[in-house]
């Protein structure tokens, strides 16, 4: 992935969803769902001291250490844990909702979704399911994605139904590839013809569209 500035980076994707026999399979990579289990030598070494503190000041002493260290360790594990089930149910929600997508690649198939969405589904709050987005990465069989990507604003049609911003603006680049040169589309006309496909649309939004599409204006398309 390249950055600001043409430098690069090497993105590590922490899920891979890949399609088999119409089927969507999601795997998390192995450093967000690490091996962890107390070493069993620590479990003999309490077990000794446990013994010993029955006569033993200093063993018992040593045993009230090695248990806080236990507990800590079991703490830990088990915070890892639910990172890892925070993680996965959270992408197996986004696979979900975005089922389409992921069967077909299509980013008109990309279905409206919203933070709140993804935090109702999986019963986490809001902040946590936008640290997930914001932070992790899916392979797919279309590339490598930052879960955001997969989050976008919506409209409504005419007849009410939600549809992806980014629906509208493949309709607007699509139209402007298939125009004619010498009678480019102009933003009103845009607005016309996304009207007629059922996007109740202004031109000042469909001006901010094009604009996010580097799409230039109508009289600087225009060739002779």
């Amino acid at each position: 992935m390249k950055e600001a500035g043409g430098n690069y980076q090497q993105i590590v994707p922490d899920f891979t969803i890949y399609e088999h026999e119409g089927i969507l399979q999601l795997t998390i990579n192995g450093r967000n769902a690490p091996e962890l289990r107390v070493n069993q030598q620590y479990r003999k070494m309490l077990e000794s001291y446990a013994e010993g503190a029955k006569s033993s000041k200093k063993d018992k002493e040593a045993l009230t250490f090695v248990r806080q260290k236990l507990d800590s360790a079991k703490w830990f594990i088990d915070a890892i844990k639910q990172r890892q089930n925070t993680l996965l149910v959270t992408m197996e929600a986004i696979m979900n909702y975005q089922k389409d997508y992921f069967l077909t690649g299509d980013e008109t198939n990309l279905k409206p979704m919203i933070l709140k969405d993804i935090a109702e589904i999986v019963g986490l709050d809001i902040s946590t399911i936008s640290r997930v987005a914001n932070s992790k990465y899916v392979q797919t069989d279309s590339g490598i994605f930052s879960l955001k990507y997969f989050f976008s604003e919506s409209l409504s049609t005419e007849s009410g139904e939600e549809v992806s911003t980014r629906e509208v603006k493949k309709i607007l680049s699509e139209a402007v590839d298939g125009e004619d040169k010498k009678k480019p589309l102009t933003d009103e006309k845009l607005a016309l013809l996304l009207k007629e496909k059922g996007y109740n649309i202004a031109r000042r939004t469909v001006a901010k569209y094009r604009e996010q599409l580097n799409i230039p204006v109508a009289r600087l398309r225009k060739e002779l």
